[in-house]
């Protein structure tokens, strides 16, 4: 069990230490749901000396999926919303990275966590054999241990639309999609990136006791 987590640590952290190749881009992928929550009172609006008022009484709408896409050293993120996370949607996604987000490129390298739909048969699964093929050959994925999602950036990227859009009731898509978009234009208007400083050294400093042999 170890071994294999500081083998996926150890490889996810050298791709993070690799120089940017903007031909070889380094995409961090994730998801994550978040519930539609409606007010069952009309919240009072900010006045002059008077915040906004909101009842603790809400009425569930229910949930979305949120897959995110990041590069952290482009400083570019996008956020997708659909109804579930199967494999399908998965898939779909991975299509949209290779066919619109990255045409231009030779390889996709993508960090993603170790969970049983971010597979390439999930895009067989989806597609015809040859389409499932192209979009594949386009793609190379660099799973997180398993319990060490805290290494995909994706977690990060995402806590920041926690902290904000999400944060506030949202009754329905349109007013998710509404504000995930502003906060996604903004970031990437901006080029915000992510300093990742935790290298292999750090690993093997400050988790050496994860290292079945220790040198």
């Amino acid at each position: 069990m170890s071994a294999d987590f500081v083998a996926h640590m150890e490889d996810v952290l050298d791709l993070y230490a690799e120089p940017y190749d903007p031909q070889r881009p380094v995409i961090c992928f994730d998801e994550s749901s978040t519930q539609l929550l409606a007010d069952t009172r009309e919240p009072v609006p900010v006045g002059p000396g008077r915040p906004k008022r909101q009842d603790y009484e809400y009425r569930r709408e229910g949930t979305r999926n949120l897959f995110l896409a990041c590069e952290p050293k482009a400083g570019w993120r996008h956020v997708a919303i659909t109804e579930r996370r199967t494999k399908e949607d998965f898939a779909q996604q991975m299509r949209w990275l290779v066919d619109e987000a990255y045409p231009d490129v030779p390889v996709i390298r993508l960090v993603l966590d170790n969970l049983n739909t971010h597979r390439v048969a999930s895009l067989y699964e989806t597609f015809p054999a040859p389409e499932a093929r192209r979009i594949a050959k386009r793609l190379e994925f660099h799973y997180t241990p398993t319990h060490g999602s805290w290494l995909n950036m994706a977690e990060i990227e995402f806590s920041v639309f926690s902290r904000s859009c999400l944060r506030q009731r949202l009754p329905d898509e349109e007013s998710l999609c509404r504000e995930i978009q502003a906060l996604e234009r903004e970031r990437n208007e901006a080029k915000a990136r992510i300093n990742w400083r935790f290298n292999i050294l750090d690993a093997r400093t400050k988790l050496h006791r994860l290292y079945p042999i220790n040198s």
